[in-house]
């Protein structure tokens, strides 16, 4: 059981492979942003006092080292961090390695770095902030579907612009989210049919964080299940950030599943990889 649980969780490992492969070509991207700022003011008109030409002469010699912000939005403290980090480090990587390649045109980039503490309400003042008063052209953030819901609001009123780097349930669209992850038809949907139709899985088990993307990416597997006519073993939730898998491994032990769909979340992986080899 558990051999086959690893291989279930695999598809998230083929992910993050192609996120960092493809970041550096979303923060490319960032070059029709660049064409986009605020036009020059225009030239002054015939009848103002030269004093206010001469004011405004230096605004047209903006210098070329100008940067273009970038804001970086994640989970840098609680139990999101485990998995935020990596995510925050491979933006800012990028990010140097485009500089380091002359920047796009002719502009640095420059990030500005937030945290979202693992607490939805921060990250909708932490976006807030990046877009007001920070004023940077687009942010790269959020992993939880949790996260994203937050800040989506304050992304769609203030126009700004998010990159949201990870897989999530579908069921949502927004012109001012870049949803580069795969949705379920791209991920689950293929990785229930490979453990059924590959590994010969009849019974497979649910355990879940408890927020909105397991459980809907649940619901869509429960319906695969039962068009496959596959055995629901069992299906369990815990609170985000949970550590206390025992009485879940207990159940899990007694259902005798063939393998375990894992939609943990954040470090309470840890502490259910490690519960789970230990109790055999």
């Amino acid at each position: 059981m558990a051999q086959k649980f690893r291989i279930a969780r695999g598809w998230g490992k083929l992910w993050r492979i192609g996120s960092l492969r493809s970041l550096v070509a979303m923060l490319l991207l960032l070059s029709i942003l660049a064409g986009c700022a605020a036009p020059a003011a225009p030239a002054a008109e015939a009848t103002e006092a030269p004093a206010a030409e001469e004011a405004a002469a230096p605004a047209a010699d903006a210098p070329e080292g100008d940067t273009i912000k970038v804001g970086v939005l994640h989970s840098l403290s609680g139990t999101m961090s485990i998995s935020e980090v990596s995510v925050k480090d491979a933006t800012l990587l990028a990010i140097d390695e485009i500089n380091a390649a002359g920047g796009i045109m002719g502009k640095m980039l420059e990030p500005v770095i937030e945290d979202g503490a693992s607490d939805w309400p921060t990250f909708a003042e932490k976006a807030r902030k990046l877009i007001q008063q920070d004023q940077v052209a687009v942010v790269f953030g959020c992993w939880t579907s949790a996260s994203r819901k937050a800040v989506l609001p304050v992304f769609e009123e203030l126009n700004g612009l998010l990159f949201y780097p990870v897989q999530y349930e579908g069921l949502e669209t927004s012109p001012n989210i870049f949803y580069t992850g795969a949705e379920p038809t791209q991920q689950i949907i293929p990785g229930v049919d490979f453990l059924v139709n590959e590994l010969g899985a009849k019974s497979i088990y649910l355990l879940g964080s408890d927020y909105v993307f397991p459980r809907t990416a649940n619901l869509i597997i429960k319906a695969q299940l039962e068009h496959l006519g596959i055995t629901l073993a069992g299906e369990e939730y815990v609170p985000l950030g949970g550590t206390e898998f025992s009485t879940i491994i207990s159940k899990i032990e007694e259902a005798k599943p063939d393998a375990i769909f894992n939609t943990l979340n954040g470090d309470s992986n840890v502490a259910f990889f490690k519960q789970f080899k230990d109790a055999g």
